[in-house]
């Protein structure tokens, strides 16, 4: 695949090609699309569980391990979440490149519910 100048188009390709490495690895190609689709929503809960796990050692909640990782370990493991996220939505769409565009018009339908004044000066 030759990459897109844009980042936002080039970011919609990679989640497809992600989306469909996903699919058609050799543990998942001949499972029920049913379950497939199970393991990828259930994929975020544990994409979830590894923030919590980061959080943890970033805040030295276990006592065993002390301070075992840092804010930045829990960024990055926020990302895998909404990058898992949204290849299970490109799983469900037939992976079609609009998953980005559909987070940008959620992002959008939460700004708008929540009332928040757009005509602020963001400069």
């Amino acid at each position: 695949m030759t990459l897109a100048a844009d980042p936002t188009t080039r970011a919609a390709h990679q989640l497809v090609d992600l989306s469909n490495w996903f699919d058609t690895s050799p543990a998942n190609a001949a499972r029920d699309p049913e379950a497939l689709t199970w393991i990828r929503v259930t994929k975020i809960a544990e994409e979830a569980g590894e923030v919590v796990d980061a959080m943890n050692g970033a805040t030295g909640a276990n006592p065993r391990k002390g301070v075992c990782a840092t804010m930045d370990n829990v960024k990055k493991e926020l990302l895998d979440v909404a990058v898992t996220a949204l290849g299970a939505v490109e799983h469900l769409d037939g992976a079609q490149g609009r998953s980005l565009a559909a987070l940008f018009d959620h992002i959008a339908a939460v700004h708008r519910r929540a009332g928040i004044d757009t005509t602020a000066d963001r400069s």
